[in-house]
């Protein structure tokens, strides 16, 4: 039931700023980029697994990540460059999504 009630909250946060991006561009950027997956998931690992130190560390985690996963936005930035091509920024943010994921397993196994 728990799992139902976190799966619900987050559909409906996804899904209020793909609809508010629509109404506000704006706004929906600045809700979507505030911590607020990381404040849920965070609190509900605590809760979920008691363990302080396992918690702690993903949020360490959490933290290295952020600017790591920025990679993605990266191709949008040179989007006349590449034509404005929808489908080519995006497959190459994925992409550079992907080369994140090994620099932040770096950075994690070094500090661990």
């Amino acid at each position: 039931m728990f799992f139902l009630f976190k799966t619900l909250l987050a559909g409906l946060i996804i899904a209020f700023s793909s609809w508010l991006a629509g109404q506000n561009p704006k706004m929906a950027g600045f809700i979507i980029a505030l911590p607020i997956a990381s404040l849920i998931a965070i609190a509900y690992t605590y809760y979920e697994h008691d363990n302080a130190a396992n918690t702690i560390l993903y949020a360490k985690s959490i933290l290295i990540a952020v600017p790591v996963s920025y990679l993605f936005f990266i191709p949008f930035f040179f989007a006349k460059q590449l034509s404005n091509n929808f489908w080519l920024i995006y497959g190459s943010g994925i992409l550079l999504l992907v080369l994140g994921y090994f620099i932040h397993k770096f950075i994690v196994n070094f500090l661990a």
